[in-house]
């Protein structure tokens, strides 16, 4: 309860005088569901008993206008209620969205994708329910139940005094049961997290899957994952299937002890037939509040594990954080420096990069080259800071880049990925995703030096040709000329290439490094790339080796006093190309 109290008592706040509308509804619906037992008793006892047909008539127009009002302050507190609720949920699913977009490549896989998408979701909507649920409960149920045992005691004490056996006796049972279900919901989450984790990976992988003729494989895994969240929903469901009957059993004996013990007082005299009538109604009352508590318990511990599966994400500190005095202005946009940068994962044993220093300067082109797993991605991430670099600096200029203001940062840096992701829309809104007030001019310009036109042409709707999520209606080679395209668009002075040629044919590669090289004229360009064609006109070569640089030059010098690189070199081309 602490974990859904914590979550949801500052999202409160606003919504105070809402509350307390929903509070003075309650409490007018509860004043009215406890007088019409009291309404009727009286009918029958004076009325129906004696004959007197105007006395039930009165008294009888004065139960319907309480029971309107009961009506109207009921659906009024629901409609109130939910409006709040819903609310809420709109400002996790908000601050959710918002934490993960202020999170780093390592707090993203601490999470998984489709485990912050469950959490976004469906925790939220585990908390939204509880919460619709608590607004239109919470308060009714404890003040029905006890409103209806002070009732009770009017019509005769030493009947009421059957309450103190059987409402503790329903508590225990439904506090027994309600006790063993957080475990199992708790587990519950997870198994949905594990069966959207694989249709995702099924999904997206759809085409190796095919590929290496494992569906069958898949289909089992599914079908496993599949069977182990409906095991332990079976389980908790059995628990839940035991609530009720449990309380009906209780209500049950709870009705035939006080009709017998009710009936021996009628037969002495000491009681009416009308006052045990409306004990019974007032034992209904106390059940229904029961039944209401029990509800709201049942949708607890569910809710309370969602609420700390929120909470997790939203006490998650993002390991890049802005800068508390950003820098607002760069004197150079284009130099960049690395010196003595350091980087390793949380708990790794071995860092990634180890006192890496490089200088890139505008007019050049930069290259990294090394075997795979040698850190050049990572290089090229701390410099837009996707991560951060845990020792040394990174530099623009003379500036670190963890000083200078984010959206200044994005101007300033423009990284093509090593698997480019477009985004669902048209190809002009995929080429404007970081420059907005683009001309047309400007994308057909991006898309000739990306020697992206012709395939952009030949689409039906050409600028305005739909693009499927993460592209996949296109080939990868068009997937990372427009990727390259979308960064050209956006002129920073600094362009990052994360082996963007790969899927690019040596005539296309060509013609595409030709005409970025006359476009970045004036920039600063950094290449990691795997084919050594692609990098050896570069001004600069710098070749890691398990995270470290092992040497810096030109092809020609690097061939010849570099044996790292002329083990790479050597194992693509021969001697002949080499030279």
């Amino acid at each position: 309860m602490r974990e859904i109290l914590g979550l949801l008592r500052p999202r409160m706040r606003p919504h105070r005088r809402t509350l307390a509308l929903v509070v003075a509804l309650q409490l007018a619906q509860i004043a009215a569901t406890l007088c019409l037992p009291t309404l009727n008793a009286d009918i029958i006892n004076r009325g129906v008993l004696t004959g007197d047909t105007g006395y039930v008539l009165s008294r009888g127009g004065v139960m319907l206008a309480v029971t309107l009002l009961q009506v109207l302050a009921s659906g009024g507190a629901v409609y109130f209620g939910a409006r709040v609720a819903m609310g809420i949920g709109r400002d996790l699913r908000a601050a959710v969205f918002s934490r993960v977009q202020d999170f780093s490549v390592r707090e993203m896989g601490q999470f998984g994708a489709s485990s912050l998408i469950t959490r976004t979701t469906n925790d939220v909507q585990q908390v939204q329910t509880l919460t619709v649920t608590g607004l239109t409960m919470l308060v009714a149920a404890p003040l029905m139940c006890a409103g209806g045992i002070v009732m009770a005691l009017s019509p005769d004490v030493p009947l009421a005094l059957l309450m103190l056996v059987f409402v503790p006796l329903l508590g225990g049972a439904v506090g027994l049961i309600v006790r063993r279900m957080p475990p199992l919901f708790r587990s519950m989450q997870e198994r949905v997290d594990r069966v959207n984790r694989m249709m995702r990976e099924q999904i997206t992988g759809i085409r190796v899957i095919r590929a290496f003729v494992r569906d069958k494989h898949e289909q089992e895994r599914y079908a496993e994952a599949n069977a182990e969240l409906m095991r332990v929903s079976l389980h908790t469901g059995r628990l839940m299937a035991l609530l009720m009957p449990t309380i009906l059993l209780v209500w049950e004996l709870a009705t035939i002890a006080i009709i017998w013990v009710g009936g021996q007082r009628i037969d002495s005299g000491s009681l009416q037939v009308g006052s045990l009538i409306a004990f019974l109604g007032y034992l209904m009352q106390i059940l229904m509040a029961v039944m209401m508590t029990a509800f709201l318990m049942m949708q607890l511990p569910r809710a309370e594990v969602s609420a700390e599966r929120i909470r997790e994400v939203l006490d998650t500190e993002p390991s890049v954080v802005p800068p508390t005095a950003p820098v607002t202005e760069l004197f150079s946009r284009g130099q960049l420096t690395l010196k003595e940068a350091d980087f390793s994962y949380p708990g790794a044993e071995e860092p990634v990069l180890r006192g890496v220093s490089l200088t890139a300067r505008p007019g050049r082109t930069t290259a990294v080259i090394g075997s795979t797993g040698s850190g050049k991605t990572t290089l090229l991430n701390l410099i837009p800071r996707l991560f951060d670099a845990t020792g040394g600096q990174v530099l623009i200029g003379s500036t670190d880049v963890r000083d200078i203001e984010e959206s200044l940062l994005s101007r300033t840096v423009g990284l093509v990925p090593q698997k480019p992701y477009l985004f669902s829309g048209t190809v002009a809104s995929n080429l404007r995703y970081g420059n907005p007030d683009a001309t047309d001019a400007d994308l057909w310009h991006a898309l000739d030096v990306a020697q992206a036109r012709d395939f952009v042409e030949a689409l039906d709707e050409g600028l305005a040709a739909p693009v499927a999520q993460g592209g996949t209606n296109l080939s990868g080679g068009q997937r990372q000329r427009l990727a390259i395209a979308r960064a050209l668009v956006t002129r920073p002075g600094i362009y990052l290439f994360d082996d963007s040629f790969s899927a690019l044919d040596y005539a296309t590669d060509a013609a595409l490094r030709a005409a970025l090289a006359e476009e970045t004229a004036e920039a600063t360009v950094v290449i990691v790339a795997q084919r050594v064609s692609t990098i050896r006109g570069a001004d600069s070569i710098v070749v890691l080796d398990e995270g470290r640089v092992v040497g810096t030059g030109t092809h020609e010098s690097l061939m010849r006093d570099n044996q790292t690189y002329r083990e790479i070199v050597l194992s693509q081309l021969t001697e002949e190309e080499a030279a």
